[in-house]
């Protein structure tokens, strides 16, 4: 006999919730689209998240999900980060997978493709910030390529972003950043 499969939701918020409280100005948050995405995280099990983006990349940020789901690549989990106060450290800590947030590119004034929806992180514990002097961001992570939900060049995730026209951080020169993908 078959079974549906039981779906753990990570995330389901309405539009509002997930915009609530960001200091993005009216124009960026009517650009904006709330995502439904499916996948398997590490505990093997399907789970159903959302990822806020640009309406521009949302068709894309749909199909890839879709794509990892297939795969089976593990993903933490997709929650809109005003769950973690529009805390880019506290959510990459929690190994949320993310898109928007009105916020700069660390350690400088200019905006982060993240501020407009253009750019997705997934599972930054796995697939950290390593930066030129060797600090590794968030806290407690490492980047195996050999461990499970870990990117590489040549992995099937990254290559599908690629395809679509995606960059990807770590190709990024001087610092890699494995857990970013962005749309310009």
């Amino acid at each position: 006999m078959f079974f549906a499969e039981e779906v753990i939701v990570d995330s389901s918020m309405s539009f509002s919730e997930a915009v609530e409280g960001s200091a993005a100005p009216e124009e960026i948050i009517l650009q904006l689209s709330l995502v439904d995405v499916l996948y398997y995280s590490f505990d093997g099990r399907k789970h159903q998240g959302q990822m806020l983006v640009h309406r521009e990349v949302e068709d894309d940020v749909y199909d890839l999900f879709n794509f990892i789901e297939k795969v089976l690549f593990p993903v933490g989990k997709a929650v809109p980060i005003v769950a973690y106060q529009w805390n880019d450290h506290r959510s990459m800590a929690d190994n949320n997978s993310s898109s928007f947030n009105y916020r700069v590119i660390e350690g400088t004034a200019t905006l982060s493709l993240h501020a407009l929806g253009k750019a997705v992180d997934i599972n930054p514990l796995q697939n950290p910030v390593v930066y030129p002097n060797g600090v590794i961001a968030p806290d407690g992570a490492r980047y195996d390529p050999a461990a499970r939900g870990t990117f590489t060049a040549e992995h099937p995730v990254v290559q599908e972003f690629l395809r679509r026209g995606w960059h990807w951080g770590g190709r990024f020169d001087p610092l890699k950043d494995y857990h970013h993908f962005e749309k310009p």
